[in-house]
């Protein structure tokens, strides 16, 4: 269970940090660096990633049913509308509030499709999850609030961009919780067939993500192709900076990735109850350290401190959350 539990608070971590180097790219609009980390994100660091990890990878997938291929494939879909509307959020309201809001409504919405796919473990342990999950949306109320206090007096019209933003980063949470769905679905069946082709146990977790990027690119990259040259944004790429540019997406990109590869392997270690107490623990450090990260970065230094403390509590919340869920898992 540590060992787990281990995986799951780096897979928090390395996801918590994906987004920063965005604030270092210049000369870029936001179709720019998105569209370039997902296109490296989706497209080239999961196929890398199973060529360099994977054996048998051919066999791996010829031998999972269709029907639990298509429901990946479907949910992967949706995460990844939902991971693009995140990453619209944060460039409206910021890395702290973005990040609150899109995982606090994961976590919520996330933390409990294991139970449908899985079924529903003891009373005593259902509940005490169940409280955990409500004190993080606690957590997720606090740091809207925040957020909302920061932009009150703000007579420029940015407030109306922070409630879009808002908006956005609920619906895109609600969206993303198919990455939870894909990998309770697909867990299983896929760690038994990557043993079988004589694989180390975290492997399988490089095919459940590869499924699931790939599945989301299928939105995300005929998105950005198209708001590229809608809005004739193909000539930024030809910027001085293109290339602390790629190398900026490109880290996000494998942070991001190996965010999701740890999250799995988390679930598998920790059983039954993995895709929710992993997910959630996974998904809550990564507030955490976002927000921390935004502190840093300045974007809180205007703020009232009442809008501070709201953060704070909001962060205490989820942290606490998670604390409780832990402890439902070890009954």
């Amino acid at each position: 269970m540590l060992t787990g539990i281990l995986f799951a608070l780096f897979a928090g971590l390395t996801l918590g940090l994906y987004a920063l180097p965005e604030k270092f790219t210049k000369d870029f609009e936001f179709a720019n660096t998105w569209g370039l980390f997902f296109g490296i994100n989706m497209l080239i660091v999961p196929p890398l990633a199973a060529f360099l990890f994977v054996d048998g990878l051919g066999e791996i997938i010829a031998s999972i049913p269709s029907t639990v291929l298509w429901g990946m494939g479907i949910s992967g879909l949706l995460w990844g509308i939902g991971v693009m509307m995140w990453g619209k959020a944060i460039n409206y309201v910021g890395l702290s509030l973005g990040f609150s809001i899109f995982i606090g409504t994961v976590i919520l919405v996330g933390s409990l499709i294991p139970f449908g796919v899985n079924g529903l473990p003891e009373n005593n342990v259902f509940i005490t999850i169940l409280v955990g999950i409500l004190v993080v949306l606690l957590g997720v109320l606090f740091n809207g609030k925040a957020g909302m206090l920061r932009e009150k007096d703000d007579t420029s019209g940015k407030s109306k961009n922070v409630l879009a933003g808002i908006i956005i980063a609920i619906i895109g949470g609600l969206l993303a919780t198919g990455f939870s769905y894909a990998n309770a679905v697909g867990g299983e069946v896929i760690s038994a067939a990557s043993e079988v082709q004589g694989n180390a146990s975290w492997v399988a977790s490089v095919v459940i993500m590869l499924i699931i990027y790939m599945a989301g690119a299928l939105f995300v990259i005929p998105y950005f192709i198209i708001q590229l040259s809608k809005k004739n944004l193909w000539i930024k790429f030809s910027t001085n900076f293109f290339g602390k540019n790629i190398l900026m997406a490109t880290v996000m990109a494998v942070l991001n990735f190996i965010a999701g590869v740890a999250f799995a392997y988390s679930a598998f270690l920790l059983g039954k109850l993995g895709g929710t107490v992993g997910y959630a623990i996974f998904n809550a450090l990564s507030v955490a350290v976002a927000i921390t990260s935004g502190l840093v970065m300045g974007e809180w230094k205007n703020a009232p401190s009442k809008a501070r403390n709201y953060l704070y509590m909001g962060l205490a919340a989820m942290v606490l959350g998670v604390v409780v869920i832990a402890v439902g898992n070890s009954l």
